[in-house]
């Protein structure tokens, strides 16, 4: 059925951004074969930084996960991007990779990272479940708390 992904998005009171324009010397997404493979994506909202700074040194898990969610919604617009507008093409979410900004001492990288994982199945369902990295880092461009990467089958 046609627009079933868009008609999921609208279900979860998604509004899908304008893809974000590289901000250095590299490209978005490049489609080879089947595969999208998705730049990462940091949580933009309005053209803003909505979530900066460490996880777990002024940061809380929960707001974490909410970058990391945000992040997957701003790797869907450029999905739909590299899909001609239509999302009905995605096959499965492949893989993930989240890079947490977090101190040393940080531990739940793959929790924060659950705010991305958790919205890739609640928007295509079992295509959805995907094989991932996550791990912490330093910093991230823009002070960033959360940068999320992905790769996708489509049809």
């Amino acid at each position: 059925m046609a627009g079933r992904i868009e008609a999921r998005l609208q279900e979860l009171g998604i509004a899908l951004p304008a893809p974000a324009a590289p901000v250095a010397n590299y490209i978005p997404y490049n489609v080879t074969g089947k595969l999208v493979v998705i730049s990462g994506q940091i949580p933009l909202k309005d053209g803003k930084i909505a979530h900066t700074g460490k996880v777990g040194a002024g940061v809380s898990v929960e707001e974490g996960q909410a970058a990391a969610r945000l992040c997957f919604v701003n790797l869907v617009a450029q999905l739909k991007a590299a899909c001609g507008g239509d999302l009905d093409r995605v096959v499965r979410v492949v893989r993930l990779g989240g890079f947490i900004a977090a101190p040393a001492e940080f531990t739940q990288h793959a929790v924060v990272m659950n705010g991305a994982s958790d919205l890739a199945v609640e928007i295509f369902g079992e295509a959805g479940r995907h094989a991932r990295t996550t791990i912490g880092v330093p910093s991230l461009p823009g002070d960033a708390a959360v940068e999320v990467e992905g790769m996708f089958e489509i049809a």
